[in-house]
């Protein structure tokens, strides 16, 4: 449903949002969040403030709407079905590999809009999705992970299990990313083989 959404949006609609989205993200490397006011990113996006207002009701609204088109991206990732034959496991880290490609690919929207601490809507809503799909994944594996058999509440462990992952993304991409998409993912890979991780 979703990509369809996406794919049926007018291109001139994405490439306005799109224009908006950069000149945001610009800004919000100059100066604070409270000081970016919609003439401005109209003067930085190149577009006139009706423009704006076609696409937002305000800078709020806006936030709003970037922060669901992020999960909306994310969400299209962890539902592609893998077209290799390979285990539910193995697919598991092949879509954090792709997470972690489509973050790197978007380096500085993640960087300034997830890493930073100015605008907490989007790491927000990345842990409340990350959280969600960590529960999923134990629904359905139908069994307990090993360490739930170590009297470790699963409330718990899915707090530090998501807190772990977007803290390393964080971190990842704090330091400029000074790892490859998939030697990360791999490097997670081997924490879940150690019984830390619970993605299955």
């Amino acid at each position: 449903m979703m990509e369809k959404k996406k794919l049926h949006t007018d291109p001139r609609i994405l490439r306005t949002r799109q224009l908006i989205k950069d000149a945001f993200v610009e800004l919000l490397e100059e100066m604070d969040l409270q000081k970016i006011t919609v003439n401005r990113l109209a003067e930085r996006a190149t577009i006139n403030r009706v423009t704006f207002y076609l696409h937002y009701r305000d800078i709020p609204d806006m936030l709003e709407k970037m922060a669901d088109d992020m999960i909306e991206d994310i969400s299209m990732i962890f539902n592609k079905k893998s077209t290799n034959h390979i285990s539910s496991k193995e697919n598991s880290w092949e879509i954090i590999e792709n997470l972690l490609g489509h973050i790197a690919e978007n380096s500085n929207f993640y960087k300034s809009l997830l890493a930073s601490k100015k605008v907490p809507i989007f790491r927000d809503r990345l842990t409340m999705f990350m959280r969600d799909s960590i529960v999923t994944r134990l629904d359905e594996s139908g069994r307990q992970p090993h360490i739930l058999t170590e009297m470790v509440k699963e409330d718990i462990l899915i707090w530090y299990e998501t807190s772990a992952l977007i803290g390393t993304i964080v971190s990842w991409l704090q330091n400029d990313m000074p790892y490859t998409p998939t030697f990360l993912a791999k490097q997670f890979s081997l924490l879940h083989n150690r019984g830390v991780n619970v993605e299955n």
